[in-house]
């Protein structure tokens, strides 16, 4: 058993870094406050080839493994967990075309998506459906054979009204999982619309919005799957985005990890610096100790997607729980060392603690992971 990275995987990794400690990391307070994340920098991280990480080559997509995926998002979060989190689920959706569109639907949209010419959301969340993602209510009619009419509305939609593509999970058939499909929308699609950004604790650079649909008319050449396909299609796209996402904490929680190492060096206190005091020595010794235990489990995780392994939507979910659950408590740790200026904005502590959080409950909230594992478990 090898757990060394390949020289590709360094590169890769070297690259990301170099291109998110410039691009990203000098900016990230700045666009927490701004509450928006520029077009630019998205523009250049597709140039890069992380718009479409795990597409295939044929349209633009870099043809990567989970793996180098993780790789991947853990070094943007180190920067930023806001963009790398937002480039994930633009990832995710382009994933899904790539994996379970037509020919003609991977032309017609894979170039696109790859050169982030146009930027992807994900609409599964309703209002009176999270977790119970099998009892949403969006319901697409035909409307002659050529088109759906689609009504209803999303809840916590990342990039509403900053998209240009959504992703919508719908009803076409019975209640349940099998009536569900998924729908391509455009933005400027009569009858789309937003309401207002949402005032959260984290993710401010994100825009996050309600997606209402009224009567919009989407041509059916835009069904991602066929009908009641929807279903299975957003659940193979979560394996994907519940490593991401857990690599984004796990990135992000590195970054606050070397800040506390650094402050606990630099700051004194009853006359030495805190580096000498054995409390915090131990701390640090038992985050680094979960922090590199998550890794290696969600590397694991990642190269069980890519094999398509038979418990790969198992491991997904605990690396999902554990990774999220430890960044964000290594994050929280490490506000606690620098005391009082963990708390101001200057030290860029408080930012990684309010982003993390939510990492817990998007992608599935870690206590369905915890269903999940355990259906899992007790099916076998």
């Amino acid at each position: 058993m090898d757990f060394s990275l390949t020289a590709d995987q360094i590169a890769i990794r070297d690259m990301v870094r170099g291109f998110a400690a410039e691009k990203i990391a000098p900016f990230a307070a700045q666009w927490d406050e701004e509450k928006t994340i520029p077009r630019d920098v998205l523009k250049e991280a597709a140039g890069l080839g992380l718009a479409a990480i795990t597409v295939r080559e044929d349209h633009g997509g870099s043809g990567l493994s989970r793996v180098e995926s993780a790789l991947i998002f853990e070094e943007l979060s180190y920067a930023d967990p806001v963009v790398a989190s937002f480039l994930s689920i633009h990832n995710m959706c382009a994933w899904i075309i790539d994996t379970h569109g037509t020919e003609e639907q991977r032309q017609t949209f894979l170039p696109r998506f790859c050169a982030m010419d146009v930027v992807a959301s994900y609409c599964l969340t309703e209002p009176g459906s999270g977790s119970d993602a099998a009892a949403l209510k969006t319901k697409a009619v035909k409307d002659g054979n050529s088109h759906y009419r689609l009504t209803g509305s999303k809840a916590f939609i990342s990039g509403g009204g900053y998209s240009d593509v959504y992703l919508v999970m719908c009803r076409t058939g019975e209640e349940g999982p099998k009536g569900i499909s998924c729908m391509l929308v455009e933005k400027g699609t009569e009858g789309l619309s937003f309401g207002a950004n949402e005032k959260k604790m984290g993710w401010n650079a994100q825009a996050t919005t309600t997606v209402n649909l009224d009567q919009v008319r989407v041509p059916a050449a835009q069904l991602i799957g066929g009908e009641g396909k929807g279903f299975s299609i957003a659940m193979n796209g979560l394996n994907g985005g519940r490593l991401n996402i857990a690599a984004c904490s796990l990135g992000a929680a590195q970054a606050a990890l070397d800040k506390a190492v650094a402050y606990m060096k630099e700051r004194k206190a009853f006359g030495k610096s805190l580096s000498h005091f054995q409390a915090l020595q131990f701390k640090i010794a038992d985050m680094e100790t979960e922090l590199q235990a998550a890794r290696i489990f969600l590397y694991q995780a990642a190269w069980k997607l890519s094999q398509n392994a038979p418990d790969a939507r198992k491991f997904c979910a605990m690396a999902k729980r554990l990774v999220t659950d430890t960044g964000f408590r290594v994050a929280n740790e490490a506000l606690q060392i620098h005391g009082g200026y963990g708390y101001l904005r200057d030290f860029g502590i408080e930012k990684l603690v309010r982003d993390l959080r939510v990492h817990q409950i998007l992608e599935g909230t870690n206590e369905i992971m915890r269903v999940i594992i355990a259906r899992d478990m007790l099916d076998s």
